[in-house]
C-alpha cells in the first residue's frame, strides 16, 4: 500500500473502531468512499480487500460490503445468576490461586465449588501476505508433547493486552508486528478456571532480531494457513488459544468465501 492507501485504511479502521460503522451496517458503495475519501476506486478495492482478509468487513452481493457482528438471536431474558456468598483462599501464588467458593444456583441448594485463578494472557496471530502463520514448533512437559504454537503470554499488571500480544511476539519469535487487532476474548475453562484469554490477529511482521525468551522460544516458521485443519487433525495444534485464533481465522475467510460466491 502506498501512503495515500494506507491512510484511507486507516481512515476505515478508526470509523470501524469508534462504531461510526456498527455491526450489521451496510458499508457506503464504493463510489460515495471514493469521492468522499478522495482516492480511486482501484486503490479503494485494495483496502477493501485487506478488510476482508482481516474480518473486518464481509462482503453482500456484488460490491456490497457489510460490517459483520449482527446477530438473529435475542438474549434471554427472567433468568436468575448464582448467588456468591463467600470465598476463601486455599492456596496462592505467583502463578495460580485456589480457592472455595460458597455458591447458590437458583432453586438448588448452596454448597461449595473450587475455583482456580490464573493469570490473565494474550495470544497473537500472524499473518503474512502469503497466508502463512507464524507459530512455534515446541515441546510442553505437562502433556509430554511437542505440537506449533502462537506466541503469547502472560498480561503485566497496567499493560494493555496490545502491547502484550507485540511484546511476546517479538520475545518468542524476533518478528515485530506491523499491527495487531483485537478479535475476541474468552476463557477457556468456564466452569471452574478464571484466565481471561485475549486473541489479537496481525499483518505483516518484520525480523528484528532473534528470540530473547529462551524458555519459551521453540523452532519458528511460517506456517501456510491451508496446512491448519490437517495438523489439527493430527493434533499438533496445541492450547485452546492458538485453535481459537487459528478457527476464528478459517472461519472468517470461509465466509468471506461463501459470500463472495452468491
Amino acid at each position: 500500500m502506498g501512503p495515500k492507501t494506507a491512510k484511507v485504511y486507516e481512515t476505515i479502521r478508526a470509523r470501524l473502531a469508534s462504531g461510526e460503522y456498527a455491526p450489521g451496517d451496510k458499508m457506503p458503495s464504493e463510489r460515495t468512499l471514493s469521492e468522499e475519501l478522495g482516492i480511486g476506486r482501484t486503490a479503494l478495492r485494495q483496502v477493501l480487500a485487506r478488510l476482508l482478509a482481516e474480518g473486518a468487513l464481509e462482503v453482500r452481493g456484488r460490491s456490497s460490503y457489510r460490517v459483520p457482528g449482527a446477530v438473529s438471536v435475542t438474549t434471554p431474558e427472567g433468568l436468575e445468576p448464582w448467588r456468591i456468598h463467600g470465598e476463601r483462599d486455599l492456596y496462592d501464588n505467583r502463578w495460580v490461586k485456589l480457592q472455595l467458593w460458597d455458591v447458590e444456583p437458583p432453586g438448588v441448594e448452596r454448597f461449595e465449588h473450587h475455583v482456580v485463578k490464573l493469570h490473565h494472557v494474550a495470544i497473537t496471530a500472524v499473518l503474512d501476505d502469503q497466508d502463512r502463520v507464524l507459530m512455534m514448533w515446541r515441546y510442553r512437559f505437562v502433556p509430554q508433547q511437542w505440537g506449533w504454537e502462537l506466541p503469547g503470554g502472560i498480561v503485566d499488571e497496567g499493560e494493555n493486552p496490545s502491547d502484550t500480544a507485540l511484546r511476546e511476539v517479538v520475545e518468542e519469535t524476533g518478528w515485530r508486528p506491523k499491527s495487531v487487532e483485537h478479535v475476541v476474548t474468552y476463557q477457556p475453562m468456564v466452569g471452574m478456571v478464571d484466565s481471561p484469554h485475549e486473541i489479537f490477529v496481525g499483518h505483516g511482521a518484520e525480523q528484528v532480531g532473534s528470540p530473547t525468551d529462551l524458555e519459551e522460544a521453540g523452532h519458528i516458521e511460517w506456517v501456510p494457513l491451508t496446512d491448519i485443519p490437517g495438523l489439527m487433525a493430527r493434533g499438533e495444534l496445541m492450547g485452546s488459544g492458538t485453535l481459537v485464533a487459528l478457527l476464528h481465522i478459517l472461519a472468517t475467510r470461509g465466509k468471506q468465501g461463501a459470500t463472495a460466491s452468491r
